[in-house]
């Protein structure tokens, strides 16, 4: 521990070697300097900070008063007392107004001022104990707010990734990172985008990545499935829809759906830039980028006389194709991803996928692609407890063909199970056969199936089923 340090100031020389040496028989540990002068005071607290000041007030040149006032400017938290003659109480009461800490008069009664000189010390030291830990506590909220930023922008960062797209693109696949590298690279230029791939691919994903990563983020991006609006339709909600998509991205998903007609409407709207709303006859410009997506491939579609050339030329200045799930070797990192977004959103702690359960899921088909792989995921994620077996799996072709494979002795699915199965069979091959008996038309094959024409397009994505091949060329 440091010893008390003072400093006593007086142009009296037997009052400066007599109260040291009182001092130091009463105060062993006791530190004492003195000064002839208030000058002479001064280069001293300028180069000692001091637990206690004693200072006569009549001195000549500067004087006691001055000599406080110096050092409530120097040192604000140093106690001072001040000496005064015998009978001076006015100058005693002026000096304890202008900041001393108390006074003593002469003459100076010894144990009563080495009892004051305690009190200023121990003042001082609890002074200084406080500040140092006001100190302490405000270097700890500095770095507890630095840490706070740091870690409010790396959580703000990290969510920028949740949030975003690229998310559920960026995977350890060449494949995937061909394609991330393309939207980068053609995020921020003017250029029509056209993204095939097999439904479920990620068609939507690819095209609301391209719009975050582009001076386009803060304005609308409106997606049109054109596949579920009806033909009588689809011309009122495309062209009504790119006045809503001012200034942003408009992403007409399953364009191949345009009736022939609509096309050529919208290729003006794609040259001009401008839009006329039905019945109207005023143009309005508008300001959109246009990201189109199709399941089938535009070529042979154009090919088949299904879809104009000029408007595949004026959509196709960049092409991203996406590779369908069973030709990815990411699926298992995929397949973890989406049981721990489930494992967050359902409150269920899934930890892990079995080897078993792992081999079923690298031996489907998926002909659902990513969007399959997510659906089934999130099952069985929601009927496991914290790891995901071959059973929680049970609704997958591949599932029933390892359980036939495996032999007599191994245990089956369940009733239950074979009759979900059966019935998403059945449903699904009455959809193919009334799209087959429709060439394609899902209104004509809603009607024949006498369901509504919503619930029959949720169908068809929901089993992975492409209507587009179903249709058969006009010409013919």
């Amino acid at each position: 521990m440091t010893h008390p340090h003072v400093l006593i100031v007086d142009d009296d020389p037997a009052l400066l070697q007599a109260l040291p040496e009182a001092l130091k028989l009463r105060m062993s540990e006791l530190m004492v300097d003195t000064a002839d002068s208030a000058a002479a005071a001064l280069d001293r607290i300028a180069a000692q900070d001091y637990n206690a000041i004693v200072t006569d007030i009549k001195m000549p040149g500067m004087d006691g008063f001055a000599l406080l006032d110096e050092i409530r400017a120097r040192r604000p938290d140093t106690p001072t007392l001040m000496i005064t003659g015998h009978g001076e109480r006015a100058l005693a009461v002026k000096a304890l107004r202008r900041g001393a800490c108390d006074f003593v008069q002469k003459p100076i009664d010894r144990d009563y001022f080495v009892a004051l000189l305690c009190r200023a010390i121990q003042m001082n030291v609890l002074s200084r104990q406080v500040k140092q830990q006001q100190l302490a506590l405000e270097r700890r909220a500095d770095e507890l707010e630095r840490t706070v930023e740091e870690r409010t922008h790396e959580l703000g960062e990290a969510n920028k990734v949740i949030q975003s797209p690229l998310r559920w693109l960026l995977a350890p696949s060449q494949q995937m990172e061909k394609v991330v590298q393309q939207i980068r690279q053609l995020a921020d230029s003017p250029l029509s985008v056209l993204v095939e791939g097999e439904t479920g691919t990620g068609k939507e994903l690819v095209a609301r990545a391209i719009h975050q990563l582009s001076a386009r983020r803060n304005q609308p991006f409106i997606a049109i499935d054109c596949a579920a609006i009806p033909n009588t339709l689809i011309e009122s909600e495309i062209f009504g829809q790119f006045q809503l998509a001012e200034g942003g991205s408009l992403f007409l998903d399953e364009i191949v759906n345009v009736p022939l007609p609509a096309q050529a409407r919208l290729l003006r709207a794609l040259q001009e830039r401008q839009v006329q709303a039905l019945g109207s006859t005023t143009s309005v410009p508008v300001d959109v980028r246009t990201i189109a997506a199709s399941s089938v491939p535009l070529e042979r579609e154009v090919q088949a006389g299904r879809f104009q050339q000029d408007v595949y030329d004026r959509l196709k200045e960049v092409v991203i194709t996406l590779p369908p799930l069973r030709e990815r070797d990411d699926i298992l990192h995929l397949a973890n991803d989406f049981v721990a977004e489930a494992s967050m959103e359902f409150g269920r702690p899934c930890r892990e996928i079995s080897e078993p359960a792992a081999r079923v899921l690298l031996h489907h088909s998926w002909p659902g692609n990513v969007r399959e792989l997510r659906n089934v995921m999130r099952r069985a994620t929601l009927l496991a407890a914290g790891v995901i077996e071959r059973e929680h799996l049970s609704l997958l072709d591949s599932s029933r063909a390892i359980a036939r494979r495996s032999g007599p002795a191994a245990i089956g699915p369940s009733l239950k199970e074979i009759t979900e199965a059966a019935a998403a069979d059945a449903e699904r091959q009455a959809i193919r056969q009334a799209l087959q008996a429709s060439k394609g038309n899902k209104t004509e094959a809603a009607r024949r199936l006498r369901t509504d024409y919503k619930t029959l397009h949720l169908k068809i994505k929901q089993h992975g089923i492409d209507a587009g091949r179903f249709r058969k060329c006009r010409a013919s």
